[in-house]
């Protein structure tokens, strides 16, 4: 291990605020560190290991796609490209056309370029702003940085692309739409601003006001989508219907993939849009396996979510001194800490009892565990867990 952390230090720049441990192999939601310990994963790689580790399935899938082919470029047809679509547009239930791209923020960037086209071509006067909501992620790229509504990520690069307005709530949306907006982007679960679910009546309410206003709805569902929420979308959750939908994270169980997904079908012409490595042989095939496991198992999923919830309950009412409130929807929650010296305890002290979570926000704790992660797996990090939050208020 102090090998790996000279070399990074050594070569690699200085992106990630790591933990000090590494990890060789993974079997279900089990990770196993260089020294062999055993770690209760309930991050999932941020909500991409949706599958687990080693699963079998995938593994195989990849093996054999890896030795047919890997990569030829969206110069060609690409068979598995299709096959994934098909089965992103038929889980959807809604009526559209599939873009694949290489991760969230790529997937982001092509829905602003969709917006964008749409309010060239849609009205008498270009509409190019886009308003996104305060504590909202869409991505690190210069675009999806400014449509963040957390300005501590803009800080040193500026000047970004103008268009960008944030609203303070759903209400301020209203306020802030006029002659030059075209779209409205939203997470309906904020994954890095709190594990924060939007309120649903109020979603449905401009969900409808939009589509009176031929103003586009973009659903950022890079983190919530993918059975992640409970539901394939968290859009069905919320009964409501996008024009644009984007999704990455746990599609490819671990290979980078992204897509969007869009009801304007016909709005992008040839280079209009590109991708060298998007949708290529291995992330599609990695996405159809992914998908048919899932779907598959989407009742193992439903009990997961019950089993899991259950637990975050008992930490709640065990430890009021560290607690205030649970958030988020499915496999996407989170427990509201006091102070955001508590969150940081709780992490740390997860960590020294070999469970894996995350941060959210000022003060919460985020879990985005497997979702095919075993009862088992789940009893054990909740008991490890309690250990780490009993030596907290034992200081």
């Amino acid at each position: 291990m102090q090998n790996i952390q000279e070399l990074s230090q050594k070569y690699l720049l200085n992106t990630y605020a790591r933990f000090n441990i590494g990890f060789e192999r993974g079997k279900g939601s089990t990770l196993y560190d260089t020294e062999a310990k055993d770690y209760i994963d309930f991050g999932s790689g941020i909500g991409v290991c949706s599958i687990g580790y080693g699963n079998e399935r995938l593994a195989q899938a990849l093996y054999h796609q890896a030795q047919n082919l890997i990569h030829t470029s969206n110069l060609y047809y690409i068979n598995n490209q299709a096959i994934l679509a098909q089965k992103l547009v038929h889980l959807s239930g809604y009526d559209m056309k599939v873009f694949f791209a290489n991760s969230g923020a790529e997937a982001n960037e092509g829905a602003i370029k969709i917006a964008r086209k749409y309010g060239e071509v849609s009205f008498s006067q270009k509409r190019f702003k886009i308003i996104t909501l305060r504590s909202s992620f869409h991505g690190r790229t210069i675009a999806t940085l400014k449509a963040n509504g957390q300005e501590n990520f803009w800080k040193y690069f500026s000047p970004f692309p103008d268009g960008f307005v944030i609203a303070e709530n759903l209400e301020d949306i209203y306020l802030k739409i006029d002659d030059q907006t075209c779209a409205v982007m939203l997470e309906l679960i904020q994954g890095e601003g709190g594990i924060y679910a939007l309120p649903k009546d109020e979603v449905q309410k401009l969900s409808q006001y939009l589509k009176e206003k031929q103003i586009l709805l973009i659903v950022d569902e890079v983190q919530s989508g993918i059975y992640r929420s409970g539901k394939f979308l968290a859009s069905h959750l919320y009964e409501i219907t996008p024009d644009i939908i984007t999704l990455a994270k746990g599609l490819g169980g671990g290979v980078p993939i992204g897509a969007v997904l869009t009801q304007h079908k016909d709005i992008f012409e040839a280079g209009d849009h590109g991708s060298t490595f998007g949708g290529n042989f291995l992330s599609t095939k990695a996405g159809i396996e992914v998908l048919d496991i899932l779907t598959e198992q989407y009742n193992t999923i439903k009990e997961n979510i019950q089993e899991f919830h259950k637990h975050l309950d008992i930490l709640l009412e065990k430890f009021p001194q560290l607690f205030i409130k649970k958030v988020g929807l499915g496999l996407m929650v989170g427990l509201q800490t006091r102070d955001l010296d508590t969150q940081k305890s709780i992490l740390d002290y997860a960590l020294q009892e070999r469970v894996l979570i995350l941060r959210s926000g000022k003060n919460v704790v985020r879990f985005l565990p497997p979702l095919l992660i075993t009862h088992q797996e789940i009893q054990e990090g909740m008991l490890r867990l309690q250990k780490a939050c009993q030596r907290i208020i034992e200081l």
